[in-house]
């Protein structure tokens, strides 16, 4: 497999390496791309404050100006800071269920770029089961995006050469954490009135259950 240049940066999994972060932080803070394991597959980091940063989110995965991008966050502190207080019932869900496959989709804080929420008004975000994503997001300070780190229409991966290979000229950054646990995506849950919106890997009777323990 050819590989196409990218500032390619092994990272520890569990214990990633301070000095990759800060890289991979200056990078998003000058509205780069990181390529990023999470818990699920690779994905793309980026400034989601941030219109040049996002619209290169975009190009690089030819994305339909109609499609959202979910964001991931360092905590649940980092959530409430960056995207706006969470509701009770909200805060059950992240406590129940994060680090981890729990989607929240909260009103769009103010500055957000609206591509980000695709003019709805709303974003999804979550704090991701994988060190590596959440020490970034520390790092960088910020909330990120954390869209697939593939070519829209074409298969996302668990695998970071295949990354490479797919959109490595379109990145700052790769973090090569080796391959990723894969899996279904995220279940999505709208806070303001705790609808199901997307099934994923936690069912939404454990969710209902978390609900009515409150």
């Amino acid at each position: 497999m050819r590989v196409l240049s990218v500032n390619r940066l092994k990272v520890d999994p569990v214990e990633p390496e301070r000095s990759s972060m800060e890289v991979a932080a200056e990078a998003i803070r000058r509205g780069g791309l990181v390529g990023i394991p999470t818990d699920t597959l690779y994905g793309i980091a980026a400034d989601p404050f941030n219109a040049d940063a996002v619209g290169r989110v975009f190009a690089v995965k030819g994305r339909s100006q109609g499609q959202p991008l979910p964001l991931i966050a360092a905590d649940t502190a980092q959530v409430e800071a960056l995207v706006g207080p969470l509701s009770d019932a909200a805060r059950l869900l992240a406590a129940e269920f994060w680090p981890g496959p729990v989607t929240l989709l909260c009103p769009a804080p103010p500055g957000l770029v609206e591509r980000v929420t695709a003019g709805t008004g709303h974003v999804g975000v979550r704090v991701p089961a994988h060190a590596v994503a959440r020490a970034l997001c520390a790092c960088a300070g910020s909330a990120l995006t954390a869209t697939s780190a593939n070519r829209s229409g074409e298969p996302a991966s668990a695998l970071p050469d295949v990354v490479a290979e797919a959109i490595g000229g379109g990145l700052d950054v790769l973090l090569d954490c080796g391959p990723t646990s894969g899996g279904a995506p995220s279940t999505v849950v709208n806070v303001l009135d705790m609808r199901l919106v997307r099934a994923g890997a936690v069912p939404w009777e454990k969710i209902v259950a978390c609900l009515r323990r409150k």
